[in-house]
């Protein structure tokens, strides 16, 4: 009614037009005096960014001895894209990755410009890493962080770049009108504090403001087609991705890659509308689940399953690689569902606590020692001593949480989309603080440095020697190692303090920067959420500072868009890395990560300082510019891993062929895990990138084999191995765990692979066990 009565008054005194103009002039009324239809453009997008899984040293532990060897299940970049129909636009990517490097976030700003000339860019696109220390290393540019994978990896770094560009891509062409609703909310039980004694050195007044020493809430936001409904979900939650220890090598998306998976398939099954209370058993995705359930009495299924035999190795040609199991379901629209990091630097997932594990007694309060060794104090997850339980346990609590704020949530985001972005020196950025007296002191960042306590891990993951948390002296010793590398001199000593200084990273030149000097950072706006995009990871109080100071900023402001409703989350690990952030407090007490807070105790200052300017920025409409650019590495980076020479069997045997069969005539029950071992060659001929290693089938009728489980899969694991470190002869184990609601039937394990010859392109096999019976 307000708009016919809003057209009558316009068009009053048009009587002696032809009727077509008055009629196309009151079409162009309506729409001028009704609100837009379409507040926002969402897309989602998803690509599979696993790594080769031989050979390469997985990144986050640092520990030389950890080298790929299978896969748990697949590494994904998610991305959503959303746009204004005629305004700004941002994209945000969530790598199943240690964290964002900054080579690699070049590389695709460069791919994206070459594709879209100035849409995407610098400014308007995060690149975001959930923290995984179970995935294949060597893709920084960085020295410091490649020195145990012998560098870069080539390998690594490609299929990072090429997934995120696809994962962008397929958002930006799913760009359809939309609604975004946020919702947030605790969880109390997949994060414990790792340093809690660095945590109570902040001001008890601060302290005391909030109820935990490691923050609960996770904040969610849902993506809904305005015809087809919800297409995804990404949320901000705090804790590490370290479930999966420092001895595991199989490649694996820890707990969030988890709980992402978990609720990938959750929404898969049109459950979407369903409370979290109904899907608490859902963990595995059943793609045979549509397969009737089968007649015969189980000694017929035995029966029926002992005249399949092993198939025996076949070649295959490359385009006959099985994709994987959900690529494959193109019918409907893919669902994504990204579980993204925010401020994690002391929070673990091993909520357990910490023990010695000699004694099994708590290790020692301040030090994480035991008996005065850091290499016996490990942190324990709920399903200690199974790494993998405690993964599946915290990524089922997000999981759960997530459904639980997905299926409820009710406040609509709306409002302008924007951004702001800027790159800064922070190895001599100048700071304003306050001091004991209230006076206002300039103060400076230094050129990064690693403390002594860095070499001491944390309980996720304990160093080795005789370093340990909370040194703020040094050994003589290990000085005297550092002197060999590049010693400090007294002003960079000074600016570090009380920080002893064992690796001068910052000033450490040679072949190239062992660490970074220029750091991004970045804040998106989509309406009344507010995304601060950190290159790093802030302990639970400098997230909470930083949080606090943007929001100040932003609803402080008289006029301004913002009100108290806004939602502000961190992004860690995000568009590049530079280890950790400390608040001033902590950073005295020199635990693992204040030795890890790389440009001195005022880089926690300087964030707010300069995130405060971008705000400001923001809420005056005005570009923050920059004469800064981060460098471009790549053609200086030097890898040392060997390539595959050749792959071979033993006489008379082809790849593909089984090495060690499930046993004649076999039967098992679900929850029981049923393995065969194939002889195979090395994953780094072949990634086999959408596609699968290994693969359940299950038996539909008496001659078709339909797949059921692949190596994306929470059952089925894929295991490679050598006899010898040099040996050309590799073998891939299949291990299937049998899901609780697996139908019944006769299934068999296959695998897939492709082998190097000493000349000539890599060719693909396959080759299946012996058929076997679940009841």
């Amino acid at each position: 009614m307000e708009a016919s009565s809003c057209s009558r008054r316009q068009v009053r005194g048009l009587g002696r037009l032809p009727m077509v103009w008055p009629c196309l002039f009151l079409l162009l009324v309506l729409q001028s005096c009704s609100p837009s239809a379409v507040a926002y453009l969402v897309g989602m997008g998803s690509y599979d960014i696993t790594g080769p899984a031989a050979d390469v040293n997985m990144m986050g532990y640092a520990n030389a001895e950890q080298i790929a060897s299978g896969i748990h299940f697949r590494l994904k970049a998610r991305a959503f894209v959303v746009a204004e129909p005629d305004g700004k636009r941002v994209v945000f990517v969530n790598l199943d990755a240690c964290m964002a490097s900054q080579l690699v976030t070049i590389k695709v700003l460069e791919r994206l410009k070459a594709r879209y000339g100035d849409l995407y860019n610098e400014n308007n696109v995060a690149i975001s890493g959930i923290h995984t220390h179970a995935g294949p290393g060597g893709y920084l540019q960085y020295v410091v962080y490649i020195v145990t994978s012998l560098g870069f990896v080539r390998q690594s770094f490609d299929v990072i770049v090429d997934g995120i560009e696809k994962s962008i891509v397929e958002a930006h062409n799913n760009l359809r009108p939309g609604k975004i609703f946020v919702n947030k909310g605790d969880l109390l039980d997949a994060g414990v504090n790792r340093s809690p004694s660095a945590y109570l050195n902040n001001p008890a007044e601060e302290r005391s403001k909030y109820q935990y020493n490691v923050d609960k809430q996770m904040t969610l936001i849902k993506f809904v087609d305005d015809e087809l409904g919800p297409i995804g979900s990404f949320n901000w939650f705090a804790t590490h991705g370290t479930s999966m220890s420092r001895t595991n090598s199989l490649i694996s998306g820890d707990n969030k890659g988890a709980a992402a998976r978990f609720m990938e398939d959750w929404a898969e099954q049109n459950v979407v509308t369903k409370q979290a209370a109904h899907v608490a058993s859902v963990h595995q995705r059943i793609v045979s689940a549509a397969i009737p359930e089968p007649n015969e009495r189980n000694d017929d299924l035995m029966k029926l399953a002992s005249s399949y035999k092993a198939s025996g190795g076949r070649q295959l040609p490359g385009s006959s690689i099985t994709r994987r199991i959900r690529s494959t379901q193109q019918n409907k629209p893919k669902f994504v569902s990204a579980f993204c990091q925010s401020n994690c630097g002391d929070v673990s997932p091993n909520v357990l606590g910490a023990f010695c594990t000699d004694t099994n007694r708590p290790c020692d309060f301040n030090h994480s020692t035991c008996n005065g060794q850091n290499e016996l104090c490990y942190g324990r997850g709920p399903g200690y001593p199974d790494e993998f339980e405690s993964t599946r346990i915290i990524g089922s609590r997000q999981f759960l949480k997530a459904v639980d704020l997905f299926s409820s949530t009710s406040e609509e985001i709306q409002g302008k989309v924007d951004y702001r972005h800027t790159y800064l020196d922070f190895s001599q950025l100048k700071v304003n603080v306050s001091t004991s007296t209230g006076r206002q002191q300039v103060v400076k960042t230094c050129p990064a440095a690693m403390g002594f306590a860095f070499a001491a891990g944390t309980t996720d993951g304990p160093g080795a020697f005789d370093f340990k948390q909370g040194d703020v002296k040094g050994n003589p010793f290990w000085r005297i190692v550092r002197n060999v590398l590049r010693p400090p001199g007294p002003e960079q000593v000074k600016c570090q303090a009380p920080k002893p200084i064992l690796l001068d990273t910052g000033e450490m030149k040679e072949p190239y920067d062992w660490a970074p000097a220029i750091l991004p950072i970045q804040i998106i706006r989509i309406g009344q959420l507010v995304i601060l995009c950190v290159p790093g990871e802030f302990t639970t109080m400098a997230g909470r500072r930083l949080r606090d100071a943007v929001k100040n900023v932003l609803t402080s402001e008289n006029g301004g868009e913002f009100n108290s409703n806004i939602h502000v989350v961190i992004a860690g690990l995000t568009n590049t890395y530079s280890q950790y952030v400390t608040t001033f407090e902590e950073y005295q007490i020199q635990r693992y990560e204040g030795a890890s807070t790389l440009y001195g105790p005022h880089t926690l200052s300087a964030y707010i300082q300069e995130f405060q300017k971008l705000a400001t920025a923001m809420v005056a409409k005005k570009e923050v510019p920059t004469n800064l650019q981060p460098p471009d590495l790549l053609d200086r980076q030097i890898g040392l891993l060997p390539g595959v020479i050749i792959d071979a069997t033993p006489p008379g045997v082809t790849f593909g062929d089984v090495s060690s069969d499930v046993p004649a005539n076999s039967t098992f029950r679900k929850g029981s895990i049923v393995n065969a071992t194939f002889y195979s060659a090395c994953p780094r001929n072949d990634l086999l990138t959408d596609g699968t290693f290994a693969l359940v089938e299950k038996l539909d009728g008496n001659s078709n084999w339909v797949p059921a489980y692949d190596d994306d899969d929470w059952s089925l694991r894929f295991k490679w191995s050598r006899p010898l470190p040099l040996s050309p002869t590799s073998f891939a184990t299949l291990e299937w765990r049998i899901p609780e609601d697996a139908p019944s039937g006769v299934y068999r394990l296959r695998h897939f692979g492709g082998f190097k010859q000493l000349l000539g392109p890599i060719k693909h096999f396959t080759g299946t066990s012996r058929a076997f019976a679940v009841r």
